[in-house]
């Protein structure tokens, strides 16, 4: 008797098409809200670095306003709280996404075979006007940007924009960065002087972002984005909505929380024994393979973090971390705490501690 094969809920006979992670801007592991922005940096919404060159300061929050009848949870906000309505030369703003070489090769980059990309996503803003898409090729120096508009104030529009393919320039084959794509809220003359450079080609800077608006300009602005979709085609498809189980897992790659006290007093971090009288070790393993041999993003040790066992609890001054690897790590407290060679214990956060592993592109 045939077997009819069912596809799990959720999925399409083309699974994975969205090169983007995160596109619906669900996950959010370093919080839903970040105040005072006036630098470079991911804050809230995962996959999605800021780069802030002095152009205002804003706070950027994982939103619950989105596109009615779409299926969306989330979009990504941004609100100007200082304005700058003159922005000075090189002074730029953007938002982007950067992507792996090795998760785009079937793009047959720098060949005669080069695919096209659509990118398609759903943007809000009370600023109307040109904003600027691109696509940037870091391997090979160049890029492509194409201008969108926003018409209708304070209203949900979905854009598409068709990239052409690029027969220059092949993508490494590797963990490394070799796409970013890049959506622009403001820049100085440097790079607004020229003419838009809408095809393929070596970075400009005067042509890669002419006539676009200055999101900075009034502390009344703010936008919006989510169902960002870039795909292998010349048309744009539905959105690929992923189950968030699956969503979690590929972000965790580039940057996963291990232990958070604002969400549970007292998380383990990981166990722990004593080497000595005055050195613990544990082993960390990570929730996922990380993209590469992560660093640390913590809280201050002496604030946020203990290490407990049977002869009590004990705040850190030390905390060292060794012999890091994409799959775990070896922790080190040197702090005398009068233990004994072989005592058992664990490492945890106390009040404020705040433990993750970084691996972004």
């Amino acid at each position: 008797m045939a077997i009819t094969k069912i596809p799990a809920a959720g999925f399409t006979g083309n699974n994975f098409r969205n090169i983007i992670i995160n596109g619906d801007m669900s996950i959010a592991q370093r919080g839903t809200s970040t105040s005072s922005i006036t630098t470079s940096g991911y804050y809230t919404v995962d996959r999605y670095a800021t780069q802030l060159s002095s152009l205002g300061t804003w706070t950027q929050s994982q939103s619950t306003d989105v596109p009615s009848g779409q299926g969306f949870g989330y979009s990504l906000k941004w609100d100007c709280t200082t304005a700058n309505a003159s922005p000075s030369s090189t002074e730029f703003f953007l938002i982007g996404t950067n992507i792996e070489g090795q998760n785009l090769q079937y793009l047959k980059k720098g060949t005669a075979n080069a695919e096209s990309l659509t990118l398609s996503f759903w943007v809000k803003s009370n600023k109307t006007g040109t904003y600027i898409a691109e696509l940037q090729d870091t391997d090979n120096t160049r890029t492509i940007g194409k201008s969108y508009t926003i018409d209708s104030a304070s209203t949900w529009e979905k854009k598409t924009i068709t990239f052409a393919g690029d027969t220059t320039g092949a993508f490494d084959n590797d963990n490394n960065l070799s796409l970013a794509l890049n959506f622009y809220l403001g820049a100085g003359p440097t790079f607004t002087s020229g003419t838009l450079q809408t095809s393929w080609g070596s970075t400009p800077t005067a042509d890669r972002l002419v006539g676009q608006v200055n999101l900075a300009d009034s502390t009344a602005n703010e936008f919006y984005i989510t169902g960002v979709q870039l795909e292998a085609a010349s048309a744009p498809s539905d959105f690929e909505f992923l189950p968030y189980d699956v969503n979690l897992q590929r972000c965790l790659r580039y940057y996963q929380v291990i232990a958070d006290n604002d969400v549970t007093s007292g998380s383990v971090i990981a166990n722990a024994s004593s080497y000595s009288s005055s050195v613990a070790y544990g082993v960390l393993f990570y929730r996922t393979t990380m993209r590469a041999e992560p660093s640390a993003d913590q809280s201050s040790v002496s604030d946020g973090f203990t290490f407990l066992n049977n002869a009590g609890s004990n705040v850190l001054t030390t905390f060292t971390i060794e012999k890091t690897t994409p799959h775990n790590l070896r922790l080190k407290n040197t702090q005398n705490m009068a233990i004994t060679q072989g005592d058992a214990g664990w490492y945890q956060t106390s009040t404020g501690g705040y433990f993750a592993l970084d691996a972004e592109l």
